[in-house]
């Protein structure tokens, strides 16, 4: 496969970072920041890898994942967030992605991740059960990918204030 690699990113100084130590390992690299920018460069282009941020300003990546996926169903395509859920993994793969990684993942986790084309069987079943954090966690990003990730309907979807949803977000996300 063509080592064609395009950064989808609103952060400009991850994406800048990716870009040097991708093109360090002999990838050519195209940035964007919106989905707008990813349709106008897939006019012209067709990469066979992508770095697809979750949350784009007030965008979801995942429409990106959907359009990156319409355009050529072979493109390996890595989702990274800094809100990981099982939620938004779950749509993400659905949607098209290859893989799914928590920030700060670095350029060797993400070639890893292109590099795997199957699941692993082997990975150990947690055997703790979910605390009342994680739970609570998993439904807000769950409706948040309802919605979205508008945080005004997500709020009134599970009955809480706004800006208290938006001090729970605030917080480091749980592991």
């Amino acid at each position: 496969m063509d080592r064609q690699l395009l950064i989808v990113e609103d952060d400009s100084s991850l994406a800048r970072a990716l870009r040097r130590s991708f093109e360090r390992r002999g990838y050519a690299v195209d940035h964007c920041a919106d989905l707008d920018a990813v349709t106008r460069l897939l006019a012209d282009r067709a990469p066979g890898f992508a770095v697809v941020d979750l949350k784009l300003g007030g965008e979801s990546g995942l429409e990106c994942v959907k359009a990156l996926h319409a355009h050529d169903p072979a493109i390996r395509i890595v989702v990274l967030t800094g809100f990981a859920s099982i939620a938004t993994a779950v749509e993400a793969i659905k949607l098209g992605a290859s893989h799914y990684l928590p920030k700060p993942a670095n350029t060797d986790d993400i070639e890893k991740a292109f590099a795997r084309v199957e699941g692993d069987v082997s990975v150990p079943l947690q055997g703790r059960p979910t605390s009342l954090k994680s739970l609570e966690w998993e439904r807000i990003h769950e409706t948040l990918v309802e919605t979205d990730f508008n945080i005004s309907e997500t709020a009134r979807r599970l009955g809480m204030h706004r800006r208290t949803l938006a001090r729970k977000l605030e917080k480091r996300p749980m592991k």
